[in-house]
């Protein structure tokens, strides 16, 4: 899928990162979501590449980007080093300031990107996440009976890349098929994608590592911001889905307020997987949102 965008391999310091580029226009960086690939953008990324310098990035771990070996710390897979990834696929793709469309992982990757390269990002827009730091010290029952994932990816391994492992699209189809849309959402090709790419050797274990990050490395990241009182400057929009688990558990938009200083937001009539549930809407939020943020910061 997406065959009419240019493929690049961008390695960073010795891991090699798939990307695709097209379009024309200001750059856009796309970060995609857990348990997927760049491949979640098919249904809106011809139309933004009318308008933008479309590049689309595998995270480490997923996709056609390489499987990164495990640490007792979780280092490699911590949103800080995804977030230098995604700083030197676009700094080799000849871009050093760039707005961001980022889902679920993604959307996490994309926050600390924007912390810690506060001058690399001008905007960000980003799907249906409430701050992580946030939905862990939130979490109650309905939460973790609906992301039962979170809470089972971050068991020591080897039992939950056991699992995964044992047979990757039935992983693949019970945490997509489980949402708000079921499988009916995806078409067949990008759903054949997720699969193919969970079945590479190491990607149980990049799933894990990814989770576990998040659960350890990446909430000391966060806590460190809340004490020095470091928030999001840039212009920041939240999108999540009205009926998906994060809009039932959270209050999305209160949650950006305490993390960023230029929050808007809202809901749309879909479940969490935004992109590919209703691409129209999501089209017409990003035109409406980065062209805005293009005229008052050029």
């Amino acid at each position: 899928m997406l065959n009419h965008f240019t493929s690049h391999t961008v390695e960073r310091d010795g891991v090699p990162l798939h990307t695709r580029i097209g379009g024309e226009g200001p750059p856009l960086l796309l970060l995609h979501g857990h348990p997927q690939s760049m491949a979640m953008w098919h249904r809106v990324a011809p139309t933004l590449a009318k308008h933008f310098s479309l590049v689309l990035m595998d995270l480490r771990g997923y996709g056609d980007s390489a499987r990164t070996a495990a640490d007792a710390a979780h280092h490699a897979h911590s949103k800080r080093e995804m977030a230098r990834d995604a700083i030197a696929v676009m700094a080799h793709h000849g871009f050093h300031r760039f707005d961001v469309l980022a889902h679920d992982r993604g959307a996490r990757v994309a926050h600390r990107l924007a912390v810690d390269h506060t001058n690399a990002v001008r905007s960000l827009l980003l799907l249906d996440i409430a701050p992580t730091l946030a939905m862990y010290e939130q979490t109650g029952e309905a939460f973790a009976r609906a992301y039962w994932h979170w809470f089972f990816l971050i068991q020591p391994p080897p039992l939950p890349e056991a699992l995964i492992d044992a047979n990757p699209a039935r992983y693949v189809r019970s945490v997509m098929g489980s949402r708000h849309a079921g499988l009916a959402a995806f078409d067949p090709a990008a759903l054949a994608e997720y699969e193919r790419c969970a079945a590479q050797p190491g990607t149980a274990t990049s799933i894990c590592e990814d989770y576990r990050a998040s659960a350890t490395i990446d909430l000391e990241h966060d806590r460190a911001d809340i004490a020095a009182g470091r928030q999001l400057s840039q212009p920041l929009r939240v999108l999540w889905g009205e009926h998906g688990t994060v809009a039932r558990c959270f209050d999305v938009l209160a949650l950006w307020r305490e993390r960023a200083v230029n929050v808007s937001g809202h809901s749309l009539p879909c479940g969490h997987y935004i992109a590919e549930e209703a691409p129209d809407r999501l089209i017409a939020e990003a035109l409406s949102f980065f062209q805005t943020v293009q005229k008052e910061q050029p």
